[in-house]
């Protein structure tokens, strides 16, 4: 199991999203199918860190590789995109209509130890990995502990 360091002010950025979400969800159900269709919606993402690599993964389901954009500027990196609604079925011959379409934005402050020339991202079964190398002279570095020599008295 994973220590994970707890930091009150991103549990409280959490919270805040899931309760942004929350009131969205309940007033867009309320309205008429073509309100659901344009509803803002945010990815899921994950974001863990090993020794030389930070990953964030992203759900991105339904969504074309040509259709977000991954941009960094000021340690940021920002994620664009849109899941558009195909109309090749009439609407009124929905039943139900839950999945969120319309366009999202996220953006993540990166340590200042990510290599910005570094970065890869691969879109794939609709989850977006984005590979960001740490610079190597800010890699832990192990110090190994060398025996005491007796020291001579004069």
């Amino acid at each position: 199991m994973a220590i994970i360091k707890f930091d009150s002010f991103r549990d409280m950025t959490t919270l805040r999203d899931k309760m942004n979400r929350l009131f969205e969800d309940a007033f867009v159900q309320r309205g008429e199918e073509k309100d659901m269709i344009s509803s803002s919606w945010l990815p899921a993402v994950d974001i863990f860190e090993s020794d030389s690599e930070l990953v964030l993964t992203a759900e991105v389901p339904g969504i074309d590789e040509k259709d977000i954009e991954i941009f960094l500027e000021n340690n940021v990196l920002s994620l664009k995109g849109e899941r558009k609604f195909e109309k090749e079925t009439k609407e009124e011959n929905y039943h139900r209509i839950e999945r969120s379409y319309g366009s999202f934005y996220r953006s993540f402050t990166l340590p200042g130890y990510v290599d910005a020339e570094k970065i890869s991202a691969v879109h794939e079964n609709g989850v977006l990995k984005i590979t960001m190398s740490k610079k190597p002279e800010l890699k832990p570095k192990k110090v190994k502990i060398l025996k005491a020599q007796p020291s001579e008295k004069k």
